[in-house]
């Protein structure tokens, strides 16, 4: 990856307690999957921001490539990546997500 593609990705995820590169914004998802991780997030009264990976190709690639995850959205909690939209379904629907994130946004 391109150091100048990494440290724009660990500056995003740094400028924000939950930040998820997602298609399409949070007002305004281009994907099903993008969309869950919104609602989810929503429904748990959660201040995320976002980032359009479609607005932007090096970094669309290089948060795949800086998480060693394939797709996307990416979900990162004070700089932790958390997972994709499956993981926060799993997670949400076994009652552990409000948890984690509390957690870790009070840590």
């Amino acid at each position: 990856m391109d150091p100048t593609t990494k440290t724009r990705i660990e500056a995003l995820i740094q400028s924000s307690p939950i930040m998820v590169f997602m298609k399409g914004t949070k007002l305004m998802p281009q994907c099903g999957f993008s969309n869950n991780c919104v609602q989810i997030l929503n429904s748990l009264g959660m201040s995320f921001e976002t980032f359009d990976v479609l607005s932007d190709m090096e970094i669309r690639q290089g948060i795949k490539d800086y998480s060693n995850w394939p797709t996307i959205p990416q979900v990162y909690v004070k700089g932790e990546f958390i997972g994709g939209s499956d993981i926060l379904i799993e997670m949400y629907n076994a009652g552990e997500l409000a948890e984690k994130l509390e957690i870790a946004l009070n840590s």
